[in-house]
């Protein structure tokens, strides 16, 4: 069992990656499909009414949306069941672009299955997205072919990477997306819409 901590390790990846970390379970995985709201008091529930003049998912508005996401073949990749909904702006490119359009015009209170294809979520896979790195800039436990890693990059971006194949003395990344080139299927359901932010006065 690898150790609690997560170990940081600095490498070099042709300037892409700049620390690395062995994923312990799929919950380590950057969220999909957006960055998950921060938690909050159970006396917020209260605030969290349909707002009747703005219940239609518009560019601008805050929507909170549960959803479950399955593979083509039916597998659950990822749910909001049992945490709070997936809160993001519309139309600021905070989730995939198949689904962000899929959910344009949905009113509170309605649900729909949305299939996205690969170009409209993670991308085809990318055969050249590859990096070849020294065996000991890798954690031991994650030396294992299939191991997924989390990385940043110089600019402090999380990555996921995962381990393609282990040589005599490297061992190659793999950079792609862990949803790169699969068909997604979302079953979702709009809890939420907060209206767009008014304009500010003009100056």
């Amino acid at each position: 069992m690898p150790s609690p901590r997560l170990l940081l390790v600095c490498l070099a990846l042709l300037g892409a990656v700049a620390t690395l970390a062995p994923v312990r379970s799929a919950a380590e995985l950057p969220e999909t499909p957006g960055p998950e709201p921060p938690a909050t008091d159970e006396g917020d529930a209260a605030e969290l009414e349909p707002i009747a003049d703005a219940q239609e998912v518009q560019p601008g508005a805050v929507v909170h949306l549960e959803f479950t996401l399955r593979s083509a073949s039916g597998e659950i990749l990822d749910s909001t069941q049992g945490r709070a909904p997936l809160v993001y702006t519309h139309g600021k490119g905070e989730i995939i672009a198949g689904l962000e359009r899929a959910l344009t015009g949905m009113r509170v209170g309605e649900e729909k299955e949305v299939t996205v294809a690969p170009e409209e979520a993670y991308g085809p896979l990318d055969p050249a997205a590859v990096t070849e790195v020294p065996t000991d800039r890798v954690p031991p436990e994650a030396r294992a072919v299939g191991a997924r890693l989390l990385g940043h990059t110089p600019s402090g971006r999380e990555i996921s990477v995962r381990v393609r194949e282990i040589k005599e003395e490297t061992i190659l990344l793999d950079l792609n997306h862990p949803l790169a080139g699969q068909t997604l299927v979302f079953d979702v359901k709009i809890i939420l819409v907060e209206p767009p932010a008014p304009d500010g006065p003009a100056e």
